[in-house]
């Protein structure tokens, strides 16, 4: 068995490649890994609204609870609430059911452990071990022994009143705008901005199972942005499926990305003197105007692989207060322990009705790069090619030659789909998309 696991927990076609057996062996095995000696464990199990979540929820509580432990299903609720939740209920582990920002016929299910950390490559391996053994070892107890189901009824309120606190001051008198998605933010984004006194204005918020990340929420901006406009707000808010990331519309309609929300609360953390060690955290995917932006204002930049896990590692080692990924990944280490899109949200918010400045103007403290991405479909067999195959490691030295060392490849395999993602920056956007495209159709001719 090839490894399961990938960047984010496991991810699949629902029924196809994510299968009930699947979910069943990895609560099972799972349960087994992160409670082993836990007098009765107890785990929290979440997830978003697409369709298939009902039945990889069943599959997996039963694992779980033929192992011997309890569940707590909290059913649709941000991958972040269970983050938050299960340090907050004394759990000990949690499970998200969730394929994030893909489209539906995906799914997905990550584990936290119980200080709501994602699991180690090392605890990751032992549960494939466990699974490929055919679950042997594992118990398998009867009577009393057997798991029971813990309805607990107050979960969406807790996590809405959590985000909600970590704001120092209310919102009343903003106008914001969210596109929820379709998604697990539909009934939090909602309740906690308007807990703070917002004024809300909100789309996408109606899911039907199906029409999760459809043409809206933080992978398909352009209703948002319209959106905001039209309804003359401050900003806007958009997230995605899990609502473990956001991204932002200013007050004109233009996309303000992760880059540039992290390097706006960075700013803020650091004149609040709350920037440990004055440093942001960032993944080799952030802009390059980011990290001449950071430098122009005395911060310092930390950098990662792709990941947010590998972001909250140098976060934790270092005790860094922020940290996060162009996609809107957004760690803010003193309120949790993964992306929060909710707190990034309120946060941004935040800055926007504290300082009175338009978020057009505190995104202006950056310029972006042009920067393009193209992603080709491979094998699994070809993710390394960028790597192995002379003729493509010296057109990639060729290029990175032409660009002067005023831009850069980046060429990284997608760690949940068959994609190799090619990531190109420099001072001409017309230049950096052909030769973006070229190496796209050398690689896509090597993979014939």
């Amino acid at each position: 068995m090839t490894r399961i696991f990938g960047t984010d927990g496991v991810r699949g076609i629902a029924n196809e490649e994510l299968t009930p057996e699947l979910a069943f062996q990895l609560g099972k095995a799972g349960a087994f890994v992160l409670t082993e000696g836990a007098h009765k464990p107890t785990i929290l199990v979440g997830k978003d609204t697409r369709i298939s979540g009902d039945m990889l929820e069943a599959a997996m509580m039963a694992g779980i609870l033929s192992a011997g432990a309890n569940v707590i299903p909290v059913g649709v609720i941000p991958t972040p609430a269970i983050a938050y939740l299960t340090r907050k209920y004394k759990a000990d582990a949690g499970v998200m059911i969730s394929a994030s920002h893909n489209p539906v016929e995906f799914n997905g299910i990550k584990f936290f452990d119980q200080n709501g950390l994602k699991l180690s490559d090392r605890i990751e391996d032992q549960i494939q071990a466990i699974i490929e053994n055919k679950l042997e070892g594992t118990p398998a107890p009867t009577g009393g022994g057997l798991g029971r189901i813990i309805h607990e009824t107050s979960a969406e309120a807790e996590y809405v009143e959590f985000a909600a606190g970590t704001l120092e001051n209310d919102l009343r008198g903003l106008r914001v705008a969210v596109d929820c998605a379709n998604g697990a933010a539909s009934r939090v984004a909602v309740s906690a901005l308007r807990k703070l006194g917002a004024e809300v204005y909100v789309i996408n918020d109606n899911p039907d199972g199906l029409n999760i990340n459809k043409d809206c929420g933080s992978t398909h901006m352009d209703e948002l942005k319209h959106y905001v406009v039209e309804k003359s707000c401050d900003l806007g808010l958009a997230f995605d499926g899990d609502a473990d990331r956001c991204l932002a519309v200013d007050e004109a309609g233009r996309i303000v990305n992760g880059d540039f929300i992290m390097l706006i609360c960075a700013l803020d953390l650091k004149r609040r003197g709350k920037l440990h060690d004055d440093t942001l955290v960032v993944t080799v995917m952030s802009n390059l105007g980011l990290k001449l932006a950071c430098e122009a204002h005395g911060v310092k930049i930390e950098q990662t692989k792709v990941g947010d896990r590998y972001v909250l590692e140098n976060m934790i080692r270092n005790q860094y207060s922020l940290g996060g990924e162009q996609s809107g990944h957004v760690i803010f280490l003193e309120h949790n322990t993964t992306g929060d899109g909710l707190v990034t949200g309120l946060a941004l918010a935040s800055i926007v009705h504290e300082t009175g400045q338009r978020l057009s103007e505190l995104a202006g403290v950056m310029k972006e790069l042009p920067q393009v991405l193209v992603n080709v479909r491979v094998r699994a067999d070809k993710k390394t090619i960028h790597e192995s195959d002379p003729q493509v490691i010296e057109k990639i030295r060729e290029m990175e030659a032409a660009l002067h060392g005023q831009g850069r490849v980046l060429i990284r395999p997608s760690g949940t789909e068959p994609l190799l993602r090619i990531m190109l920056e420099g001072e001409d956007q017309s230049e950096i998309d052909r030769m973006a495209h070229e190496l796209a159709d050398l690689i896509k001719a090597k993979c014939k």
